[in-house]
């Protein structure tokens, strides 16, 4: 029986709270150990939390799975914040090549014309020969 993951708060939140929440703690009047991180610094948090997550979805536990992929979820706002600040990409530059690719390796659910009912082991053979063409046009 799949238990159904407890939430902590009835309220909801916006990914752009999130967003505003990390700029602030990166801020002048922010917090002194986030301001001080950079891209090398916050790896082995990025590897850990990675770890704990995969040890999350072996467990089935899926409360602790939601705040797992919570902390990946802060590596990603953090790295994103850090690259912002220097002018390099932000996180809606991170959402929309995310976006992006999901269309472009899915032309089976997102391509003009008539949908073709494909397998999943065709999906991935496909998604490996996109990727691999987008990488040789790099």
């Amino acid at each position: 029986m799949k238990r159904k993951a407890k939430r902590k708060s009835s309220k909801k939140v916006r990914f752009s709270e999130l967003v505003r929440i990390m700029a602030r703690l990166r801020g002048t009047n922010g917090c002194p150990w986030d301001k001080e991180q950079t891209h090398e610094s916050l790896l082995k948090y990025l590897r850990e939390e990675t770890e704990e997550t995969v040890h999350a979805v072996r467990s089935g536990d899926p409360e602790n799975l939601a705040e797992e992929l919570g902390d990946v979820l802060l590596q990603i706002l953090f790295h994103s914040q850090i690259a912002a600040e220097s002018g390099r990409f932000s996180i809606d530059d991170v959402l929309a090549i995310l976006r992006d690719k999901l269309v472009r390796r899915h032309p089976h659910v997102f391509g003009k014309g008539k949908k073709e009912k494909i397998s999943a082991d065709e999906v991935v053979r496909r998604w490996k020969e996109i990727k691999a063409r987008e990488k040789a046009s790099k």
